[in-house]
């Protein structure tokens, strides 16, 4: 796992030890940040069930200006930090640990994009794009990157719209942004 592009381009991100996380592969995060390209750089980034930190991590080696990682696992909190301390974006970031619903509860900040990862098959989707929505924490031209198992949970919001998804293996990417 690396940063695929910008000014980390090739770094080596460490990864959670144990199956708790699952990292997203290059091939996908490659693909992501392809699709995401008229929307980077932005200012506000949001990595929700951050994992490595390795989607926020990869926006701001894009040039965007702040990432805000939300993660409760120790273990993962302290490879993020290593992560960004090896990438030297330290002050453009500000890590959290805190339970991904008790933040979007209490955060006030709008963000451009909100990357998703959630545990897999868990029923959490649907109430994290309602913690969004209600906390109005998506700026208005905003989009949430979800990233999901094929076959597995999907998100049923009529408040936004997909504007994309494509599949790489077992994994679903989707795109949402608020319904005009």
């Amino acid at each position: 796992m690396r940063v695929i592009s910008g000014t980390a381009r090739g770094l080596k991100l460490l990864a959670p030890d144990g199956m708790d996380t699952r990292p997203t592969t290059d091939r996908v995060k490659e693909s992501v940040f392809n699709i995401l390209m008229p929307y980077i750089p932005c200012q506000n980034v949001l990595d929700l069930f951050a994992g490595s930190g390795s989607m926020g991590l990869e926006a701001l080696s894009r040039g965007c200006g702040h990432a805000v990682f939300i993660e409760k696992d120790t273990r993962a909190l302290e490879v993020i930090h290593k992560n960004l301390e090896k990438a030297r974006v330290i002050t453009s970031s500000e890590v959290i640990k805190a339970d991904a619903f008790d933040y979007l509860g209490r955060c006030k900040t709008q963000f451009d994009i909100i990357f998703l990862d959630p545990p897999y098959n868990k029923g959490l989707l649907a109430p994290v794009f309602e913690k969004v929505f209600s906390g109005r924490l998506l700026t208005a031209e905003g989009i949430i990157v979800v990233e999901s198992e094929a076959g597995g949970e999907m998100v049923c919001d009529n408040r936004f719209n997909c504007v994309k998804r494509a599949k790489y293996g077992k994994t679903v990417i989707s795109v949402f942004r608020f319904r005009s």
